[in-house]
């Protein structure tokens, strides 16, 4: 019974629709359906472009954060270097001023030096002055004292000449021809050298000149010079010699004895 009821259901539809007229339709929407499918497949395509442009604005975005970032952090080093810079512009400002202060306190203290040494050469050259006072009155007084040693040996000498023939022929058996006196000779390279006490005398039969000077205080470089200005310069210019020394006194017990060494006959002032 239901099978009737659709059958009659059917034929009650199918006299009453127009099949063409749906077609028609049915075509038409099947088109807009496709159209509208394909509008929506665009659409997709573009949300996706859209969603990865978005995507790459998102990744442009976090880049840009990150540079601002950077920028931000640069800034950040950029301003602690300019207050390090502002730091060290104090520094050195207040460096220049302690150099400005300390070249100042230079310029003061080379000018108390300059003036320091205009005082020391000023004082240098009183000391100078009375350096060549002193050097003068020590020439004069070394003059004066050559003229009293002179004088003294000139003392000794003349009485040496009086005494000396009876003391040498006593101690040495030497007889005195003529007499003994000062005078110059020539040494053995020919130029002239005063002998304060000269004389020729014989001993045994044997010729010989004597040689001799006084000093006041007899020190053995006396004799060492005795030895070398007088006695070697006239070796060979006569045949023999005897060398002889007059003092008041020695400077040290040992200079007889080393005048003894060196062939040189002394004698003192009291001896005379």
């Amino acid at each position: 019974m239901l099978a009737e009821v659709f059958v009659d259901a059917y034929g009650d539809l199918v006299r009453t629709v127009d099949f063409a007229g749906l077609t028609v339709i049915v075509q038409e929407l099947a088109q807009a359906q496709m159209r509208t499918e394909q509008r929506l497949g665009e659409l997709a395509q573009a949300q996706a472009r859209t969603e990865q442009r978005l995507e790459e604005l998102a990744q442009a975005q976090t880049r840009t954060e990150q540079r601002l970032e950077q920028l931000v952090q640069a800034q950040a080093r950029t301003e602690q270097r300019m207050e390090e810079l502002a730091l060290a512009q104090a520094r050195t400002e207040q460096r220049m001023d302690e150099l400005t202060l300390a070249q100042k306190e230079l310029a003061l203290a080379q000018a108390r030096t300059e003036q320091r040494m205009e005082e020391l050469a000023q004082a240098q050259a009183r000391t100078e002055g009375v350096l060549q006072r002193l050097t003068q009155e020590h020439r004069e007084t070394r003059r004066q004292l050559g003229g009293i040693a002179m004088t003294i040996g000139y003392t000794l000498e003349n009485a040496a000449f009086k005494a000396l023939p009876d003391l040498l022929q006593r101690h040495f058996g030497l007889v005195i021809r003529g007499r003994l006196t000062r005078r110059y000779v020539s040494d053995n390279s020919g130029a002239p050298i005063e002998v304060n006490i000269f004389g020729e005398a014989t001993q045994d039969g044997a010729e010989l000149v004597i040689v001799g000077e006084s000093k006041s205080q007899l020190s053995k470089n006396d004799i060492d010079s005795f030895v070398r200005r007088k006695v070697r310069r006239l070796e060979g210019v006569f045949r023999g010699l005897f060398p002889l020394l007059i003092t008041h006194m020695t400077t040290a017990p040992e200079v007889e004895s080393y005048a003894q060494q060196k062939g040189i006959a002394l004698f003192y002032s009291y001896d005379l």
